[in-house]
């Protein structure tokens, strides 16, 4: 014989009664029933499972549970808030009551308070000055909670859009990235908001700087004038953040390009490395600059750079004869960077697995290993090139020797002397040597090479 609801109720079973309500909707009016029970645990945990239920427990809820707003019991206050925000829309006729609890000493029940204006939805005076007087609460989850709940608000909250522009520099991080998300979720006279969230990109919290960035980028073209002032920013900080915002809008806008390719020397690393970031972006008409800017960077930019092109990927294609000229000249790491680079943009392109060809016989060892790693990302397009790697695999460093079995499989050209070099590097010193040139083999022939 099943229990009781009552005895559940007591008992904190609240799977069991929902379980109930899922087979039978007439339950729920025997919880309503017990809202008003005498006994604190079976009250507690009807106004609990009404919040499970949600919107579909009907308005009879709602006018049963606002009456425990003013409850004695603190933690009855807090389960009757939480249970009418869970409601949502249908709660709408408790905000006035639910509003007047902003002032509550406990702080849990404050943020169950903004919580659940934001759930409910609904925009009234009520709602509107609760929500003003939580952003400016002693506690820092309050306040965040609320800045969220404005958020939730939509368009019809624009009127809290300076409450919020203020809060953008609330001592705390998570009260200031909440305002600059709900700022951006408002929509409507977000415009008002752009002085203030420009401000903001000097934030010392790299969080909310994330969310203002994004925030800025959401909001579209409009923002562009004062996030291209902002290059120009003293503050490096500023500048790179400016910069992130301007990629993040991915506008193919020559001045724009412009703008971020004077970037590309910035006094700071970190403003050159956003740039070329953003430019990587913006894609294919970026590549001029970043190509033109390779004339002048130094090493650690080169690589950079060459990087982002890598990134931009075969739009970059009209980058390759930039990258391969007297590339000999080019220090290691540059060297390698530009047989990376190769691999990703030189899919179609003779010339970069010609390039690719001469750098497998470079001095540098990770030159070598990133030349056969390119030539096999290009695959069977790079079958010029097997000879060099059959080569390469008599390499003195294992890596190479590594990389070029690895090209070899997927180039997939099948002659008796790939097959046969192959088959000498199955008893190479190094274990995973002699498995990758086992596994190209196998990609090669579909047969598989006994090791006995």
């Amino acid at each position: 014989m099943s229990a009781p609801l009552e005895q559940l109720l007591r008992d904190a079973r609240i799977d069991l009664v929902l379980s109930r309500i899922e087979k039978d909707q007439n339950v729920i009016n025997q919880v309503i029933e017990n809202v008003d029970n005498d006994i604190r645990s079976i009250r507690f945990n009807a106004i609990l499972v009404l919040g499970e239920v949600g919107s579909s427990c009907g308005e009879d809820a709602v006018l049963k549970v606002s009456n425990y707003l003013d409850d004695e019991d603190w933690s009855i206050r807090r389960e009757a808030t939480r249970t009418l925000g869970k409601i949502c829309n249908i709660a709408a006729s408790a905000i006035p009551a639910i509003a007047k609890l902003i002032n509550d000493e406990e702080i849990t029940i404050r943020t169950a308070v903004v919580s659940a204006l934001g759930r409910i939805g609904k925009v009234t005076p009520e709602s509107i000055n609760c929500l003003k007087t939580a952003l400016k609460d002693q506690n820092e989850e309050v306040r965040a909670e609320a800045a969220k709940a404005i958020g939730k608000l939509g368009s019809s909250a624009y009127e809290l859009i300076p409450d919020l522009m203020a809060t953008l520099k609330d001592s705390d991080w998570l009260v200031r990235t909440s305002s600059a998300m709900s700022i951006s979720e408002i929509g409507k006279e977000t415009v008002k908001a752009i002085p203030n969230l420009i401000q903001a990109l000097a934030d010392k919290d790299w969080r909310v700087r994330y969310r203002v960035v994004n925030t800025l980028a959401q909001m579209g073209n409009i923002t562009i004038p004062p996030l291209l002032n902002m290059l120009h920013h003293k503050d490096p900080i500023v500048r790179r953040s400016a910069i992130e915002a301007l990629g993040e809008l991915k506008i193919e806008d020559p001045k724009i390009i412009y703008e971020l390719s004077l970037m590309l020397k910035d006094s700071k690393e970190e403003v050159r490395g956003k740039a070329a970031d953003s430019l990587r972006t913006v894609g294919k008409l970026a590549v001029p600059a970043l190509v033109e800017a390779l004339k002048s960077a130094d090493t650690k930019m080169n690589v950079i750079i060459l990087s982002a092109l890598g990134g931009i990927g075969e739009d970059s294609i009209e980058a390759i004869p930039a990258l391969i000229q007297d590339f000999e000249r080019n220090k290691p790491k540059v060297r390698a960077e530009i047989a990376r680079t190769l691999g990703k943009i030189g899919k179609n392109s003779d010339i970069a697995v010609k390039s690719l060809q001469t750098l497998l016989y470079d001095k540098n060892t990770s030159v070598r290993r990133e030349a056969s790693l390119s030539l096999g990302k290009i695959g069977p397009k790079a079958g010029a090139a097997v000879q060099d790697l059959i080569h390469s695999l008599q390499d003195k460093k294992p890596d190479v020797r590594w990389r070029a079995t690895e090209a070899l499989g997927k180039i997939g050209v099948n002659t008796p002397e790939v097959i046969s070099n192959l088959r000498d590097l199955i008893k190479d010193v190094c274990d995973y040597v002699c498995e990758s040139a086992d596994e190209a083999i196998d990609k090669i022939t579909e047969e598989k090479i006994n090791l006995t």
